[in-house]
């Protein structure tokens, strides 16, 4: 729907973010750098979603010059402790009976590189997860396969749909992606044309 000035290249190869995107009525390539996602032992864990996102913003900083790049991360927080992607079922396993019956924290950083400059923000939703039990995580990690979702979950999944009993945020931050404040964000690059 936006008539940017340059062309939008999105970072990601999440599926689901690109789903975001297509959906917000974007029109948009997807190119992929590797990135190293590591982040120091003290760095606050508020602070984490966005400085992997300029992190990844970092690896197109050399050819910007024509084009606006959206770089996003998603860190899933409970007790003040990050739950990364799970190693393996064990970890996701492990990971599903901790949000069980819990609240916890999805933190969405976002920058946005372009010949402009490099300006980012995060955006964070609590969620209210229900208590699961044995046989709905089994169900879950065999039918969805969670390795690729911060938390082990993705909340358009089977577990989101029966887990999440409440949210105060966005859903689509929980997602992976908040729309609402990319498409603000982005409505400053419209072609004036």
């Amino acid at each position: 729907m936006l008539s940017l000035r340059y062309p939008l290249v999105l970072a990601s190869g999440s599926p689901r973010r690109k789903q975001l995107m297509t959906d917000a009525g974007f029109t948009f390539t997807i190119e992929t750098r590797p990135t190293d996602e590591a982040f120091p032992d003290t760095m606050p864990v508020d602070e984490v979603a966005e400085y992997l996102a300029h992190q990844k913003a970092e690896q197109f900083q050399a050819d910007t010059d024509e084009k606006i790049v959206l770089c996003a991360d998603t860190v899933v927080i409970l007790n003040n402790q990050i739950l990364n992607k799970p190693q393996d079922e064990a970890d996701a396993r492990r990971m599903l009976r901790t949000l069980s019956g819990n609240t916890h924290r999805v933190r969405t950083g976002v920058a946005i590189l372009s010949p402009d400059g490099l300006e980012s923000f995060t955006d964070e939703t609590t969620v209210y997860f229900a208590s699961l039990t044995e046989e709905e995580i089994t169900y879950y990690i065999q039918a969805c396969q969670p390795f690729d979702k911060a938390g082990s979950y993705g909340a358009q999944d089977f577990i989101g749909l029966v887990g999440i009993e409440r949210l105060e945020g966005s859903f689509y931050t929980v997602m992976g992606l908040p729309t609402h404040r990319v498409y603000q964000a982005l409505k400053s690059y419209e072609s004036r044309s």
